[in-house]
């Protein structure tokens, strides 16, 4: 049974991938490790300049995918039940009236929550409970959302007039943070080639609800040794500076280290990428590759940071230099 899984799920990642890229030109990356959130089963925030092509991107993958799809344009007057819904009063074929509930847009499957930091956070906040729990309490009642629910919000990192900085609680819901890069210049020309044809391409359906649920249920049988969640717990043990093995930059530059949460995520997609690899168990490697988009949006770095142009990244790549992978007590 492994032995076949093994084999088949790499051949499905791979075709997904194919498919998004009829559509989309390059951002190789981009589209692994939001392929790896999908079958892991988690949310992504996409951040890059306009233009990069971060909503056709999710609009691809909700076609490859044959996903109900919604997007929510974040604006400062939006209000919390334009994203989860609201009661509103029905009148039947007798003239009564009565109170029914329309669900919002985060009654979907794929949900684009576009530059999500232009809404308040009262707004913002209405994504927490849906994100975590998979439900929407309204008027006292709480609705489940159909898996699966997969949430990729958009920003933009350069206009923060007039906008509203993520808290760090929602941004600890998402999964990854994705850095969406500018395309090289024969990216550029492909792009300019393939959008302004007349028949524009478009992504095949290549995958069903029914086998993406079946596939995230699997990520989650991947083996994982003790030494290697160990790996995990050790890495956000020393994104804090009291933690054991805590490099120098965390202590000068980090206020606050990763939640435990960064460790599930670490360890959940290194099982996607294993399984991708057609690996049956997860290794160091893995967290490895995960870690740079696991704590990007985690770690709170101080003013001090900004100044010395030190990055969440910088730090990861000392956390990941500092850790060894087997710990001191077991080598």
């Amino acid at each position: 049974m492994m032995d076949e899984i093994l084999e088949e799920f790499p051949r499905r990642f791979q075709a997904l991938k194919e498919a998004v890229g009829q559509v989309m030109v390059g951002q190789d990356e981009v589209v692994d490790l939001v392929l790896t959130a999908l079958f892991a089963d988690g949310h992504c925030l996409l951040e890059g300049l306009p233009g990069l092509g971060k909503t056709q991107l999710v609009k691809t993958l909700s076609e490859a995918l044959g996903l109900k799809f919604s997007r929510i344009q974040f604006t400062p007057d939006l209000m919390p039940a334009d994203v989860t819904g609201t009661n509103i009063i029905e009148e039947d074929e007798h003239g009564r009236k009565r109170y029914a509930f329309r669900e919002g847009p985060i009654f979907s499957q794929l949900v684009l929550a576009d530059e999500i930091n232009r809404a308040t956070p009262k707004t913002q906040s209405a994504l927490l409970e849906a994100m975590q729990e998979r439900t929407v309490t309204s008027w006292g009642e709480t609705r489940p959302i159909d898996r699966p629910l997969l949430v990729l919000a958009t920003q933009n990192p350069i206009e923060m007039e007039g906008t509203y900085p993520l808290p760090e609680a929602q941004l600890d819901r998402f999964l990854f943070k994705v850095l969406v890069p500018r395309p090289g210049r024969s990216e550029l020309v492909e792009i300019v080639e393939r959008s302004t044809r007349s028949h524009p391409p478009a992504a095949q359906t290549v995958m069903e609800r029914e086998e993406l649920l079946r596939w995230q249920s699997t990520v989650r049988d991947v083996a994982a040794a003790p030494q290697v969640l160990d790996f995990a717990a050790r890495l956000v043990e020393a994104s804090h500076s009291d933690g054991a093995r805590a490099p120098e930059l965390v202590d000068r530059y980090v206020r606050f280290g990763a939640s435990p949460r960064a460790a599930q995520s670490l360890v959940l997609a290194g099982k996607v990428r294993a399984l991708a690899d057609g690996r049956p168990q997860l290794a160091y490697m893995d967290l490895r590759w995960a870690a740079p988009a696991v704590f990007r949006h985690r770690l709170v770095l101080g003013y001090e940071a900004q100044v010395d142009d030190v990055t969440a990244d910088k730090i990861t790549a000392a956390l990941l230099e500092a850790v060894p992978d087997l710990a001191e007590d077991a080598a």
